[in-house]
Order: structure tokens, then sequence, then C-alpha cells
């Protein structure tokens, strides 16, 4: 890990937990068509340029795009080559739980995914898993802005049962756009009540990056897995999570707690109450700057551990770099691996694969 990144991003405090740079970010062409499933521009195509955000109430909920939508020719393609030789598998301890690995967000990136846990030696050639008895956490965000979000699920719930019949284990936590996925699925255009007005779950997918190719492809044993995925979890001291957030503390004092009200949540099947638990789970920021640090140790003196661990708020965002207005830079952020903030506590993990960053795939503890 270089100095440089556990140097704190630049931007608002705390209590400020969505970006206000929605100029920065180009949005697809299938945002401004009618209909429920339109489709998604290609690569090269024009697309219209994001207005200035206007001055939003407090409260506001996430009815407008959070976080950019990159066409697919806009950003780093990885060539995964069968026929290469993949890393060696992940060296196995001699006694004891395998190594811990976690991912950062996907957003739908297949073989970006299949690219980076070859890299690490957890999945061969073919892209089955070879890492015995490795421990395995993706921190949630599987689908929405990238071209095969189904094909990633689908990957990862493969992966959990080789995993487990090598005797380790590839699990998921529940990100934003997991709930995003099951409200459109679920409630559709069914108005939900939002603090910047009427909302609907379908509006929101879509300007959030949802793919019609996801959604006609969606089926029902996608929607349970996601339903049951747990929000966060505790291992060897690390506390992961998805959202970059305080939210979690709304919903239970205890890991346990908090993972059966979400549960709990989505069995009843409220649109409102649903909302309310995707528009939380959007939040971020909370980690950064003066007070973040405070904001890191209030969810560690509840649910344990001594480092966050968290998708979500992507690196470039975290760091004050994102991409030029005019779209003219190519190149790219520069991300090399996770960013650590916050006094040392918190781990980011989201490389910003959307944004032409990287899709990270890191063990722990880090070497730092």
């Amino acid at each position: 890990m270089v100095e440089g990144s556990m140097t704190q991003g630049a931007g608002q405090g705390p209590e400020v937990e969505r970006t206000a740079t929605l100029r920065d970010f180009r949005v697809p062409a299938y945002v401004h068509e009618t209909g429920p499933y339109a489709h998604s521009s290609l690569p090269g195509e024009a697309v219209r340029p994001v207005e200035e955000p206007r001055d939003l109430p407090e409260g506001y909920t996430p009815t407008q795009r959070d976080l950019p939508v990159i066409n697919r020719g806009d950003t780093v393609q990885v060539t995964v080559d069968p026929a290469a030789a993949p890393a060696a598998p992940a060296p196995q301890p001699a006694a004891g739980p395998g190594p811990l690995f976690v991912v950062g967000d996907v957003h739908g990136y297949l073989d970006e995914l299949v690219a980076a846990l070859q890299d690490k030696g957890l999945v061969d050639a073919s892209g089955q898993w070879c890492a015995g008895t490795a421990r395995l956490w993706f921190l949630g965000d599987f689908t929405d802005r990238g071209p095969d979000g189904i094909g990633v699920i689908d990957l990862v719930m493969r992966l959990s049962a080789e995993a487990a019949a090598a005797g380790g284990y590839c699990k998921a936590l529940m990100g934003n756009h997991e709930l995003l996925l099951l409200g459109a699925k679920r409630f559709g255009d069914t108005p939900v009540n939002s603090g910047a007005g009427t909302a609907t779950f379908q509006a929101a997918w879509l300007l959030n990056g949802g793919q019609k190719t996801d959604m006609d492809r969606l089926q029902d044993h996608h929607l349970q897995w996601m339903a049951r995925l747990d929000a966060l979890t505790e291992i060897d001291g690390h506390l992961l999570v998805h959202s970059d957030t305080t939210a979690y503390l709304d919903y239970g004092t205890s890991i346990e707690e908090v993972n059966d009200t979400v549960r709990e949540t989505l069995t009843r099947n409220d649109a409102d109450e649903v909302w309310d638990l995707f528009r939380k789970f959007t939040k971020r920021f909370s980690f950064r700057d003066e007070g973040g640090a405070d904001a890191v140790r209030s969810l560690l003196d509840t649910y344990g551990g001594t480092r966050i661990v968290h998708g979500h708020s992507p690196i470039p965002y975290l760091l004050g770099e994102v991409g030029s207005e005019d779209g003219e830079d190519s190149t790219g952020p520069v991300v090399e691996g996770p960013h650590v903030y916050a006094d040392g506590l918190a781990i980011a993990m989201d490389g910003g694969v959307t944004m032409a960053g990287k899709l990270l795939v890191q063990q722990l503890p880090l070497d730092i």
C-alpha cells in the first residue's frame, strides 16, 4: 500500500452523504427514452449532457442517477484468455481457516471479475473455484451499469457451491443495487413516498444504470438469492459492509439484528419500507473528512471489528478525482488498490470499474 493511498479524499464533511458532481458524468440514451425497459445506447452514440444539479431538499432520495453510467466503449476492457496461464492457486495455511479475500463493486463487469479472480488464484482458467479453503466475500452491487449483471450473480452462486465443496466459502453482502433491482422487479412504477416528491423504483433503477438484459434474464432464484443476503458481517476483525454510511445503526445494535431486520423488511414486501431501506443504503461519505473516523468507530463499537471494509463509493470519488466534464479525458482514474482512510480505520474497495478504474479483489489483512 503506497503512502498516497492513505490520504483522505477532498470533499464535504461526513454529514453530506451524496456527491454533487452529477455534471461530471454521462447518462446513457435509454434514460431519456420512454417505456419501462428502453434500450441502452451503443458505444459511440451521442449522449445528452447532464444538467447542473439543483439545490436538493433535505431528505433527498436517489431518484436521479447517483453515480456514473459509462458506455461500454468508454470503459477499459479486459479480455479473458482461457489459454493463458492462470495465477497459482491462493496459498493455503497449514491449519485453520483459509486466506480471506474481499471483492469490491462489480456492476455487471463479468469479464473483469473473472480476470481479477484468476489473478488472485481463486478461479482457474475455466472459471472454476481452485482456491481450496480460501474465504471470499463480495461487498455487493453485482448489477446495473455494466453489461452482464445476471452473469455475475450466476458466477457468484456457482462459486459459492464450488468453494463449499472444497472446504472454503464464497459469500456476498447486499448492496443498494440489489435492493434497487428487487424493488424494480417487485414494485415497478408503484409510487413511493420520497422526500423529493413522487418516486418509483422503476425510474430510479433506469436512472441508476438498470440494464434491460438483466431484467429480461432475472429469474425467481436470483430474486430469492438477493433477498437473503446479509447486510453486514464481521470476520477476522474486519467489519464488512457495502455502504460507507452509518445508516446500519438504524436497523439494529447487533449484526444479527440488522440482518434480520433487513430480511424482514423485504419479506413484508411494502414498497415504502423497501424504498426507505434502499434510500438509506444509498447514502455515502460518512467516513470521509473531519469526523469520518468517529463515524467508523460508532459502527465498530456497535458491531465489532477493528477496521471497516466497504464498497459503494468509488475510490476516485473519495480522493476527489472524477472524470472530466467534457469527457475528453479517456485515460480514466488511476486505481492501484484499496484506499485506506479515516485514521486507518476504513478500507474502500470500489475501484471504480464503471469509471474505467479497476475491479478490486484484495486479500486481508492489508500489509500496511
